[in-house]
């Protein structure tokens, strides 16, 4: 085959480096973002941050003296008028939350062209709290473990030294509920020969530990962590009191399944009786440790905030998950002189995209979130019973957007309302018919079936065939499988074990 050269033209689409940083934007969570932002900080020279969290803490000279003056006063930079877009400042904001030199126009060629100093600056303004609280940030005390908090109650005991190792032992051996998961037989046999240590003396120590606080710790079965905290219950008769040990070590199961008749007949008791060993038995806590455990719980910050305002509802973007970005005021003057290379010249054009594209990920959020707002104004006003169907088609042929693009800024963005805190995916439902030929919101759906669960009679609970009935007479054809599947996923459980005396 002969080789030849061939001259084609041809389209084709391409994602230009700017393009792809908007798309990579558009879809990181808040934190991700501030992430993201961290590492292009540290990369580019030109890029500085206004918000510093650490502005105001105590900064040392190289005396050692204390300096008081802001971080942003020691790189040269005027103190922000507030409310004002000074040069050097922080520029004042507009109602999408953005700085005032970039609520408009283009990626900020134009921004700060005659200030270099004021080149790009992007987010909130820093207004200064006028009260006298210190805001350097606050150590928190390390919490007290399990571990620490039984070894504590140990040394106060004035145990011998051998009695207190094998107790250390014990305590060293429970999980993070406080249970003896492994038992008593495989510590002992795994302990030296040598040191002659007898199986009783090891159940002695854990006698000791689980006579210490809190109640039920050093237990080997739920059975047993409930037991120990029943014995040592203040204020309960004995009568009840032996009722809900024999149920506990016998018939725990029974009582998990709410199988009352059964209960009933082998205790040879009645519903008050009964009633009485229940109440005892669901004071107790069947997992001790957890109080312990050194889990931080995550918290969520808002992306959006919605209020009430004159004409309906409306959207705002919350100013703490914006970051005030905007190009170094010392590097853009050497620009501006023609005394930079190359590589500053490719940086600085970096910054100007990132900045760009921070003020279009906010603003795809913001309408974003004030067209789900517009459909389902209902909802914030009578909450989620008053949901209706939503699909992302809708939004992007309501804002002329992609529907990847809808379902990018509705992913781990969230939106503070009267009713809580909401990703904004869950403004999005599948749709269920009615009989007068509308449509009725999962969502909706699902709430109206934790209402009916909400009021039923806890000696007769509703089944999953009477919810669909009921939900059929408001006009919602539902089947019953249906029902089931939204009442598993909203962890209600099934009517069996809804049941109460």
């Amino acid at each position: 085959m002969k080789q030849t050269l061939q001259l084609k033209t041809s389209q084709h689409l391409a994602l230009t480096p700017q393009l792809q940083q908007s798309i990579r934007l558009l879809q990181l969570s808040t934190l991700e973002l501030h992430q993201e932002i961290e590492q292009a900080l540290s990369e580019n020279p030109l890029l500085e941050r206004l918000d510093d969290p650490l502005d105001r803490s105590v900064r040392l000279l190289a005396d050692g003296a204390i300096n008081s003056a802001p971080a942003s006063m020691q790189a040269g930079e005027a103190p922000a008028a507030q409310g004002t877009g000074t040069e050097g400042g922080a520029p004042a904001e507009n109602g999408n939350g953005e700085s005032g030199a970039d609520a408009g126009g283009d990626s900020g060629e134009g921004a700060g062209s005659e200030g270099g100093e004021d080149w790009g600056e992007f987010g909130r303004s820093s207004g200064s709290g006028g009260d006298d609280e210190d805001g350097r940030p606050q150590l928190e005390a390390s919490p007290v473990t399990l571990r620490e908090h039984l070894m504590e109650q140990v040394r106060m005991t004035c145990c011998a030294a051998r009695d207190c190792a094998l107790v250390e032992l014990v305590v060293d051996a429970l999980d993070d509920n406080g249970y003896l998961e492994e038992p008593l037989e495989d510590i002992h046999a795994r302990l030296p020969a040598e040191l002659e240590i007898e199986f009783e003396e090891l159940r002695m120590a854990l006698a000791l530990v689980q006579s210490m606080d809190p109640p039920g710790v050093g237990a080997r079965s739920a059975a047993e962590c409930l037991a120990l905290q029943i014995r040592r219950m203040p204020g309960v008769p004995l009568v009840t009191r032996r009722m809900a040990l024999v149920i506990v070590e016998k018939y725990l199961t029974w009582f998990a399944q709410r199988e009352f008749n059964k209960l009933k007949k082998a205790l040879d008791c009645d519903d008050e009786d009964l009633r009485e060993a229940q109440a005892v038995i669901r004071q107790c806590n069947p997992h001790p440790g957890a109080a312990f455990a050194s889990d931080v719980s995550d918290f969520v910050v808002p992306d959006v905030i919605v209020r009430r305002a004159k004409d309906g509802w409306s959207v705002q973007l919350n100013p703490e998950v914006m970051p005030r970005l905007r190009v170094n005021s010392v590097y853009a003057a050497l620009m501006k002189q023609g005394k930079s290379d190359s590589q500053l010249g490719a940086q600085l054009q970096e910054a100007k995209w990132l900045i760009k594209n921070m003020r279009q990920r906010f603003d795809t959020i913001l309408r974003v979130a004030q067209a789900i707002v517009d459909r389902q104004r209902n909802f914030f006003s009578h909450g989620a019973v008053a949901m209706r169907p939503l699909v992302l088609r809708e939004i992007a042929d309501t804002l002329g957007l992609h529907e990847s693009t809808i379902s990018r800024v509705t992913t781990q963005k969230y939106m503070l309302t009267p009713h809580g805190m909401f990703e904004l995916k869950y403004f999005f439902g599948s749709h269920v018919a009615t009989e007068a030929g509308g449509e009725a919101s999962s969502t909706a759906i699902r709430a109206l079936i934790v209402q009916l669960t909400g009021a039923e009679d806890p000696k007769n609970p509703l089944s999953d065939s009477k919810i669909a009935e009921m939900l059929g007479e408001q006009g919602m054809v539902i089947a019953r499988r249906t029902v089931a599947k939204y009442r598993e996923a909203l962890k209600i459980p099934p009517v069996s074990l809804r049941k109460s005396l």
